[in-house]
């Protein structure tokens, strides 16, 4: 034990941190497990008695979690604050949810967003676009989880070799089962909450020690970001030129941002079911609104970070004390965690570790219950009351269970391949992720935009469009572009330009189907 303590880049007081907060979260855990849910209702929808303010947290730490935790650095320290410019396109994907979906869905009572295709195409329709959202999520939430691993292995294994993040993909994975198990939708969204206290302050802390090694006016701050190597200007908000390889250019913002936030926001059970957790849809809607809001001052820390960590990384001679021999040498994606590792003052490493556990946890956790609600409420119990007659809720929610443990097993899969993938294309983590959800978002957009504002599409246009949809997106990727030998301007296509694409294709693909009366 006394070799572990030696090697490690943390000490006493950073591990007595990072264990306080594993112990809070196991014991709030225990203290919800003692009202254990006796009803779908309850368990997957909370008794629509959610306040408002904890599910707006509760969105905002599902749409992020260690997708911005490492991803926001990342970005930063590549580029510019475009990223932190492309929430005009998720505020714009709130008011429209807020008013064409959360309403609809608040109306028909519905457990998961997939049910109003069933009143208007039929059963098979809404089972084929459940079961698109299963697999789009385990793409999605497999993306995240090896994001939260990277940050996982290089505190345990200070290292991110294949072996090291796959350990703590399995570490990520036993945690998050247990905490999800116990209490339901409200044990995930009160841990959503205080995970995201714990990651936002932990990114206050590294912000702020930051600023202080730098030691810079906020004047020679700016002006250094303004004046970057290579002529580049790291203060860009919106880049107006038209760049389909720019995935946050302001076209890209109000175009294929805004489609995918719609699909996050209204069409993705991960996060629709926190909404549906409230008493009424306007309470919905106003969570939702305000977290997009919200979202910004956060994620322009995260973002601010990676900004301060090229300055400290790559320019030391622009502030007194800067020291050549801190150039960062590793991978773009380690630059957060090895800045906490190495750089941070001890106890307050330990906080922003503890940070770097919560967006792991707040990443396998917000899937979990929303996958495993749509997989008992639009697969197995329809099919078990069908052939059994079983109605006691008792046993959905068991079953329920066993599904999350099938679902975080998938998960751990798609978390491994992800780490190959994303080395494949070289992408930033947070352009990876948003890309990766583009694959059910694209077929899932074009077939709701056919049911809300056509009398078009039937059950089999409705599954062809889902399957083209998908289809679409695949055959844009670099790989697929590489192995068919398609023409190599493909491979530069940014994510919102091929979820445009994508969503069009599905869209025309629904459309086919014969005209009928609308729901």
């Amino acid at each position: 034990m006394s070799e572990l303590w030696v090697n490690s880049q943390l000490s006493l007081a950073d591990w007595t941190v990072v264990g306080a907060y594993i112990a809070a979260v196991v014991g709030g855990g225990i203290l919800l497990s003692r009202r254990q849910s006796s009803s779908l209702g309850d368990y997957f929808r909370g008794g629509n008695q959610m306040a408002p303010w904890l599910v707006m947290f509760s969105v905002i730490a599902t749409t992020q979690s260690a997708a911005t935790f490492l991803g926001g650095p990342d970005y930063g320290y590549r580029g510019d604050y475009s990223y932190v410019g492309s929430f005009l396109g998720s505020a714009m994907a709130a008011v429209f949810v807020a008013k064409y979906l959360i309403a609809r869905f608040y109306a028909l009572g519905v457990t998961t967003v997939y049910e109003l295709l069933e009143m208007r195409f039929g059963h098979q329709a809404k089972q084929a676009a459940a079961g698109m959202y299963l697999v789009g999520r385990i793409f999605a939430n497999g993306a995240r989880l090896y994001m939260a691993a990277i940050a996982v292995s290089m505190m345990v294994f200070f290292n991110i070799e294949p072996a090291s993040v796959t350990a703590a993909i399995i570490l990520i994975c036993l945690f998050s089962v247990g905490i999800t198990l116990v209490g339901g939708i409200k044990s995930v969204i009160w841990s959503d909450f205080g995970q995201f206290i714990v990651y936002f302050v932990a990114a206050l802390a590294a912000l702020v020690s930051l600023y202080i090694q730098i030691d810079l006016s906020p004047i020679e701050l700016i002006g250094a970001l303004r004046d970057a190597p290579d002529g580049q200007n790291k203060l860009i908000l919106y880049d107006f030129r038209f760049n389909v390889s720019n995935a946050f250019s302001f076209w890209a913002i109000i175009t294929g941002v805004c489609l995918l936030s719609i699909g996050n926001f209204g069409l993705d059970q991960d996060t629709t079911q926190r909404l549906l957790t409230c008493r009424n849809a306007q309470s919905a809607g106003r969570a939702l609104i305000l977290s997009s809001f919200f979202a910004i001052p956060i994620v322009f820390v995260f973002v601010t970070i990676g900004q301060l960590l090229h300055i400290f990384y790559d320019r030391p001679n622009v502030f007194a004390g800067g020291n050549a021999e801190r150039e960062f040498s590793g991978e773009t994606i380690t630059v957060f965690m090895s800045y906490i590792l190495t750089q941070m003052p001890s106890g307050v490493r330990g906080l922003a570790t503890a940070g770097v556990v919560a967006a792991a946890i707040s990443t396998m956790t917000s899937g979990l219950n929303a996958m495993s609600s749509v997989m008992i409420s639009d697969f197995y119990r329809p099919w078990r009351r069908q052939q059994h007659k079983v109605s006691d809720e008792a046993y959905y929610v068991r079953a329920g269970q066993w599904a999350m443990l099938i679902f975080a097993m998938a998960l751990g899969g798609m978390g491994v391949l992800c780490f190959y993938w994303q080395r494949y294309t070289d992408m930033p983590l947070l352009e990876f992720a948003l890309s990766v959800m583009s694959f059910a978002y694209a077929g899932l957009i074009g077939v709701f935009f056919t049911a809300l504002f056509t009398k078009r599409g039937s059950t089999q246009t409705v599954i062809a469009a889902l399957l083209a949809g998908f289809f679409a997106i695949l055959v844009q990727q670099s790989y697929i572009v590489d192995l068919l030998r398609l023409p190599t301007a493909m491979r530069s296509v940014a994510f919102p330009w091929q979820l445009i694409v994508g969503t069009a294709v599905a869209a025309c693909v629904c459309l086919m189907g014969k005209k009928q009366e609308r729901v």
